[in-house]
């Protein structure tokens, strides 16, 4: 090592005139114009491969940009697009509410259901009318299809309605050909089916037979349709009927309010004792 560098400090002056000499040599061949040439195209690909490089990121974070604004642009277009398509279904629901209610039926007022309570057997509705429109307690709410309940809690704005698919809920009907009076009831998680009570087995029922509301209901109007007989079966006593309601209560968005008010003489003469007064 020690003589390695001897040698260095030895012949330091060829070695300087070494480095000249390759320098002067560099130094011609780049004034050259085919080396310049080269080093410019060698400059020019390198320049362009980086450029590349650089807008393809600009091009990502860009197009990145785009996506969310197209994508917050959809949203708002396909909030606008349901927004429309609710309206139009609702005005739709209500035309044809109005188309099919009977002519006598003019004065109902027409509601829309905003809120639910769904249970097996406690079903509840709030609708979107109230005292400030005229609605009262025990007031009855149908469709054309048929009676969905009664109205058992009223404000200003909102009306709470105890449907017929809730156990709490007994309705006086009778059916339309035989005219065999009995009671309706709900008691299972079908909200399509419902029952007939205290039919004795000496009346006459028809399958396919219509049933509606009669006069010995304490709310509602005679004659609102509820449904019809699917299936008679003979008990002890009385029949088993099963009806299967004219309101599909899963798809229900508008419903009428009828303006007949029960007749509180008639609920004051079923409340007062049935045993006569004695003679004095």
């Amino acid at each position: 090592m020690t003589s390695f560098f001897r040698f260095i400090a030895k012949h330091t002056a060829y070695l300087y005139f070494l480095i000249y000499c390759s320098l002067s040599i560099a130094i011609m061949q780049l004034e050259r114009k085919e080396t310049l040439d080269a080093i410019r195209e060698r400059g020019l690909a390198i320049n362009a491969a980086v450029a590349e490089q650089m807008s393809g990121l600009w091009s990502l974070f860009t197009l990145k940009q785009n996506n969310e604004r197209l994508f917050l642009q959809n949203a708002r277009l396909m909030s606008k697009l349901l927004q429309q398509e609710l309206a139009l279904h609702d005005i739709e629901d209500r035309q044809s509410l109005v188309e099919n209610r009977p002519d006598e039926m003019s004065r109902f007022t027409i509601a829309r259901v905003v809120d639910r309570r769904f249970s097996a057997t406690d079903n509840m509705l709030i609708i979107d009318v109230g005292k400030n429109n005229g609605i009262s307690k025990e007031q009855s709410v149908m469709t054309p299809d048929g009676l969905v309940g009664r109205i058992i809690e009223v404000s200003d704005n909102y009306a709470k309605v105890l449907p017929i698919i809730n156990r709490n809920l007994k309705v006086s009907v009778v059916t339309d050909s035989t005219r065999t009076n009995g009671l309706l009831s709900w008691s299972n998680g079908n909200e399509r089916i419902a029952h007939i009570e205290h039919v004795p087995i000496s009346g006459t029922l028809l399958v396919g037979e219509g049933v509606s509301t009669s006069d010995y209901s304490t709310f509602a109007c005679r004659g609102i349709p509820v449904g019809t007989i699917e299936r008679i079966s003979k008990d002890k006593l009385f029949y088993n009927v099963d009806i299967r309601l004219g309101v599909d209560f899963s798809s229900l968005n508008q419903v009428m309010v009828c303006p007949a008010k029960p007749s509180q003489e008639k609920l004051e003469l079923m409340q007062s004792h049935d045993s006569p007064e004695k003679e004095e």
